[in-house]
């Protein structure tokens, strides 16, 4: 994300369910969300409408693989 935002800008939440990556730290700005809590990790990814897509990954290197989908988020709060 550091390629579109300061890193500054980049912040997190721990709730019970998901570990949230926000924007600007708010809550109306989700970058995506960590799921770790079960057997199984997923990564929320967002879409324009800010609905809720979950990636099963094996570890936090997985993450990379959604690189273009995390820009794409970045893009619908920053021009």
């Amino acid at each position: 994300l550091r390629r579109k935002l300061s890193i500054n800008r980049i912040s997190h939440r721990d709730t019970q369910s998901y570990f949230g990556i926000l924007l600007d730290n708010n809550n109306r700005k989700p970058l995506c969300r960590l799921h770790l809590n079960g057997g199984n990790k997923y990564l929320g990814l967002f879409d324009e409408n800010k609905n809720e897509t979950r990636e099963l990954i094996e570890s936090v290197d997985d993450i990379y693989q959604f690189e273009e989908q995390l820009l794409k988020t970045v893009s619908f709060y920053v021009d």
